[in-house]
């Protein structure tokens, strides 16, 4: 690994290590019916370029640009560009509504736009209205746009831009984060350079001790919109490892063996189907290679949680690691030394499942608020029902009422153009003090590790007095196979209800049973009186984020009916 950058700004930092490792391998992508590879000096080049280009054509520092396209070389480079210019990108969902592109649009006052197709053009010049737009630039040709290849055409002098990037204060804005919206229309998070290089420096020591090999690669499939992917994803490559743009959640489980990455990061409804996948092929399997299975599913629990396993058992688990766990780390492309999952609480029978499996997958917490990542396991230090310990820079603290505060330059500046949510959030102890963050979320710190609870706001108090977690009884109903998703619902009513999502062709009875089995894990007051079971919640009904987190508030509202009449 490199020595330890001093850059005060992400360009900054990217074109520093594009003079260190010019002919050193930073993005692989599908294009053309193949992988193709772009080296750190064609990257460095290609900003330069793009950024002569959005100069000339009138883009000035403190101009919001949205940057509306998939996991690409472009989106990079047009980010970088923007960046490196002064200018606040302000990445946007490719599987936004008309409605949800309008939005960020006039909430961000942005009047240029960067867009990969001509079908998100199309969208975006609806979402604009009568109005329209200054500038938009398309990956590929659409009328009255400027295409990607002319924008670049003309060069930029690279050595210039470099010595310009060095001098960006890590206090300017450098994108505007549209929090996904679990409830209410998003916020636009002013994240600061100095936020996302506050968590590139957390990871660091992380990131040094997995010793990756040369050949180091990193499987991007989260949207780079998302805060997750693009901070952590993004500025993996500044350690030197090959960033590999996947082609599509439909194609990862072909992609991790033909990669073969050694870090991946998901959302946990990508570890729910990865389950059902290998549960699915485990029935289909002998008796004699099931019972190895589930005889390896077994000892690896042992192992996790204990009682510590006797020598014959030490030598069976030896075998089974052999026999089953190398296979399925072999579906993993068998070099994996990190699954990190971030964007929601990850069960911790889940995440159980793998580890016992042999599988490196880690918890970690955060929002898009600090910058997002606040705490991780580590593969050496890893405790499934936490959420790992602050990173380094990071101070955390519970308040009287459970919520977890954080404090230090990870934290955002605020809300876009919204300073009353601005001041709920980030509030100091006394008028000179730093503020805290106050992250919504409910949880306890017990020896330096973070454990979190629920969502402050999301408790349910039923009519009977009792506060219910909903987040650890649909948790609870997510880890069973037989279903998809749940939603819980029961403020104010005489106990507790569920909306689910039955997974593909699963019966009505087999629910039943998964409900029947989640109620004996759970305490009177949280068992689930009765169920209705609904159609898939679609991101398209705004009922789910793009990282697949259910809109609690939505389904709720959606539902309302429905979940009346099960209470008559």
């Amino acid at each position: 690994m490199p020595e330890q950058d001093k850059s005060h700004s992400i360009p900054a930092l990217l074109l520093n290590q594009a003079r260190r490792w010019p002919d050193r391998p930073m993005l692989r992508y599908w294009r053309d019916g193949g992988w193709r590879r772009m080296r750190w000096a064609e990257f460095a080049l290609q900003v330069a370029a793009v950024a002569a280009g959005l100069r000339s054509h009138g883009v000035a520092p403190g101009d919001r640009v949205l940057l509306l396209a998939e996991n690409r070389p472009e989106f990079l480079i047009a980010d970088t560009a923007l960046m490196a210019i002064g200018a606040v990108t302000v990445p946007a969902y490719t599987t936004g509504t008309v409605a949800d592109h309008g939005h960020i649009l006039r909430d961000a006052g942005a009047r240029c736009a960067i867009v990969s197709t001509a079908r998100l053009a199309a969208s975006l010049r609806e979402a604009a209205g009568a109005g329209g737009l200054d500038l938009m630039v398309t990956m590929e040709p659409v009328e009255e746009a400027v295409d990607w290849s002319d924008l670049a055409a003309a060069g930029g002098d690279l050595a210039m831009l470099a010595a310009e990037v060095d001098h960006i204060p890590d206090g300017r804005l450098a994108c505007l984060m549209y929090t996904s919206g679990t409830g209410g229309p998003p916020k636009g998070v002013m994240l600061p350079h100095r936020a996302m290089l506050a968590n590139r420096r957390g990871i660091e020591s992380f990131i040094r001790r997995l010793n990756l090999p040369e050949d180091g690669c990193y499987l991007s499939f989260l949207p780079l919109s998302h805060a997750y992917e693009h901070t952590v994803g993004y500025l993996l490559c500044s350690f030197g490892i090959e960033l590999v743009f996947s082609r599509g959640a439909e194609r990862l489980a072909a992609e991790l063996t033909e990669i073969r990455p050694h870090i991946v990061t998901a959302v946990p409804r990508l570890f729910e189907v990865l389950r059902a996948r290998i549960l699915a092929a485990a029935e289909k399997q002998p008796p004699r290679q099931r019972m190895l299975f589930e005889a390896a599913l077994r000892l690896g629990l042992r192992r996790l949680d204990g009682p510590a396993l006797g020598l014959w058992e030490r030598l069976q688990d030896a075998v089974l690691d052999r026999l089953v766990r190398r296979r399925i780390r072999g579906r993993f492309g068998g070099r994996m030394m990190a699954l990190v999952s971030g964007g929601a609480r990850l069960d911790p029978d889940l995440s159980g499942f793998f580890l016992a499996l042999g599988l490196p997958v880690l918890q970690g917490y955060g929002q898009t608020e600090a910058g997002p990542v606040v705490s991780v396991n580590l593969p050496w230090d890893n405790d499934r029902h936490s959420v790992g310990r602050p990173l380094p820079g990071v101070t955390l603290r519970i308040a009287e009422d459970g919520e977890v505060l954080v404090q230090g330059p990870l934290v955002m500046d605020g809300y876009w153009g919204n300073a009353q949510a601005t001041a709920q959030a980030l509030r100091p102890d006394t008028p000179e003090g730093p503020p805290w963050l106050h992250t919504g979320d409910t949880g306890r710190l017990e020896g330096g590790r973070l454990y979190i609870t629920d969502r402050k706001r999301d408790f349910i108090k039923t009519a009977g007095g009792e506060m219910i977690s909903p987040a650890r009884i649909e948790s609870l109903l997510m880890a069973e196979p037989e279903i998809q998703h749940a939603v819980v619902a029961g403020e104010g009513r005489p106990g507790i209800v569920a909306l689910i999502v039955p997974a593909e062709k699963v019966p009505e009875k087999a629910v039943e049973q998964a409900v029947g089995r989640v109620n004996r894990r759970l305490g009177g007051p949280e068992r689930i009186r009765r169920f209705a079971t609904v159609e898939p919640f679609r991101v398209e009904d705004g009922l789910l984020t793009p990282t697949m987190k259910i809109k609690r508030r939505a389904v709720l509202q959606a539902r309302e009916e429905l979940i009346a009449n099960l209470y008559r």
